[in-house]
């Protein structure tokens, strides 16, 4: 079994070569980022996968698949769910407005990498039109519509994943507007809304359809986004960490499922970070290189523990960038490091100060109790 254990400035570059080399082979001339050639993309894996880029310094190739975005951009400011090789959309019948928000989430990040303050200004209307979107569906209690159908109507239920993803999201646009000295007050109202109905309104969601408490996602996504801190996410962690995770292998996917996903092993290791701990952070993450296919540098999206196979046989372009996201957040990589462990809001006040530092001193810390080639 490979295994890895990371810390602080040691990225492991000669094991993530060949991954980020992997991304690079799926990625289409237009900059579109399938989940892997033959397949669909979607707006939110894209984005997983240029941030994979960023991290690694291919810069271009991460620019290309913004670019993409920019010129996919629907004039309501949306994406379709999905596309395929031509970049044209396969499903017309609904827009995730998770999928949507991330582009902002994309867009901060690869700033925190870069610092190209250019290439910010460049994109700021996609993301104001995206977030913009977004926020058309967000009830009068913070919620927001899962999705939207093709007329533009939300389908009327909200997804407590989704909704920490949008929180996420809207922290990075409120960050991306702050540094560009944009007005965006009615953003951090949005934001708070969210992470107030997260927190406190539970009832608004999972309306229409049985609970998804099975999915691990629903666990731990509100630690990872910062919508729970402290000793308030430790207990949230704790409280279900057998439930979900498998020794030696990872993160379930769900809880009554034995498979666990490489991706979301990912996401729970940043998680871990976010609540300072580290040990089990380092572990979960030393589990996964097991599943690295030596052959093309990809990793496979899961294992069936039960039937000890790989399932799916894919090997999918946003797990190879959820690997690069958790290896930097372990090792303080690039100076996104830490967007995934931390909750910052930059206030107008602070517009212009160095980012991918310490944040600056009137820098609002959020408290909801109350690359390769450039190293």
């Amino acid at each position: 079994m490979t295994s890895l254990l990371l810390q602080k400035g040691r990225f492991p570059r000669t094991l993530l070569e060949p991954t980020v080399r992997y991304i690079l082979a799926q990625q289409f001339d237009d900059g579109l980022i399938p989940w892997y050639r033959g397949d669909k993309a979607d707006p939110w894996d894209h984005v997983e996968a240029a941030m994979g880029l960023s991290i690694a310094g291919e810069t271009q190739a991460a620019e290309k698949a913004y670019d993409w975005l920019a010129h996919h951009q629907l004039p309501d400011g949306s994406w379709w769910n999905h596309y395929d090789a031509n970049s044209q959309p396969l499903c017309r019948e609904k827009r995730e407005t998770n999928f949507v928000a991330y582009v902002a989430t994309g867009i901060w990040h690869h700033f925190l990498v870069t610092g190209d303050k250019p290439f910010l200004k460049k994109h700021f209307a996609m993301v104001q039109s995206a977030v913009d979107f977004v926020l058309r569906f967000q009830s009068s209690h913070g919620e927001i519509d899962w999705a939207v159908n093709e007329q533009g109507k939300g389908l009327g239920d909200a997804l407590i994943t989704a909704n920490s993803s949008i929180a996420k999201s809207l922290e990075c646009a409120v960050n991306i507007a702050a540094t560009l000295g944009e007005t965006c007050a009615h953003w951090r109202r949005a934001r708070n809304k969210v992470v107030d109905a997260l927190r406190n309104k539970p009832e608004r969601f999972d309306r229409t359809w049985e609970s998804k408490s099975r999915y691990s996602m629903d666990w731990f996504y509100p630690v990872l986004t910062g919508v729970y801190q402290g000793e308030e996410a430790r207990e949230r962690i704790d409280a279900r960490w057998h439930t979900f995770v498998e020794k030696e292998l990872g993160c379930r996917c769900v809880s009554d499922e034995p498979w666990v996903t490489i991706a979301e092993s990912c996401e729970l290791t940043m998680a871990l970070l976010a609540i300072d701990d580290h040990a089990r952070a380092v572990n979960v993450y030393s589990w996964l290189h097991q599943f690295l296919d030596p052959a093309d540098g990809g990793y496979w999206m899961g294992w069936q523990f039960r039937e000890q196979c790989v399932w799916p046989e894919e090997k999918t372009t946003w797990t190879s960038g959820a690997i690069l996201l958790a290896a930097d957040a372990l090792t303080g990589h690039t100076g996104a490091a830490r967007l995934f462990t931390e909750s910052v809001l930059l206030p107008p006040a602070v517009a212009g100060n160095q980012i991918g530092s310490e944040p600056a001193q009137n820098t609002e810390r959020v408290d909801h109790r109350q690359g390769f080639k450039q190293s």
